[in-house]
């Protein structure tokens, strides 16, 4: 059991070195020990700041983001719109001339047909009207053919005029 039991000398001698160890490690390298960990607590904490102050400003930009984006959306909706508005402007305005020349076209056609139309009635008046002097023609020379008749016809006539 004496193994098991320290020696008083020895504990003595151990109780003396810890204590000059202590008072060693006080002097020289306690401040710095606390010195450093002190900086390492300051560091953690400005670690730990920074990372809020980026988390903040990483939410912020997500929300910068997503106002852009729809202002972006919202843009593009608007741009879209008036491109549609601009192509039924312009569909309507084709489909307005589109009617208006054939309109005048129709109506040129028509004045066209009329004339031709007018023309064709002279034309066909004029030819009836010779036909009817040549039949009328070879209808005197048949009754007037002879002298007496023809003299007869010509003072009616005469008197006629003379009358008018």
């Amino acid at each position: 059991m004496d193994l098991l039991l320290p020696a008083f000398g020895l504990f003595t001698i151990s109780l003396l070195i810890f204590i000059i160890v202590f008072l060693i490690l006080k002097k020289f390298a306690w401040k710095p020990i606390l010195s450093v960990l002190k900086e390492r607590e300051d560091s953690i904490t400005d670690s730990i700041a920074t990372a809020e102050r980026v988390k903040e400003e990483m939410a912020q930009m997500k929300a910068e983001h997503e106002h852009v984006l729809a202002e972006a959306k919202a843009e593009r909706s608007m741009i879209l719109k008036e491109a549609k508005e601009a192509k039924d402007k312009i569909i309507s305005e084709a489909k307005a001339t589109a009617q208006a020349e054939a309109k005048k076209i129709i109506q040129d056609a028509s004045v066209a047909i009329e004339n031709q139309k007018m023309a064709a009635l002279t034309d066909v008046k004029n030819q009836v009207g010779n036909l009817v002097i040549e039949v009328a023609e070879k209808v005197l020379r048949k009754e007037l053919s002879d002298k007496q008749n023809q003299e007869a016809y010509i003072k009616q006539l005469a008197t006629e005029i003379k009358m008018n």
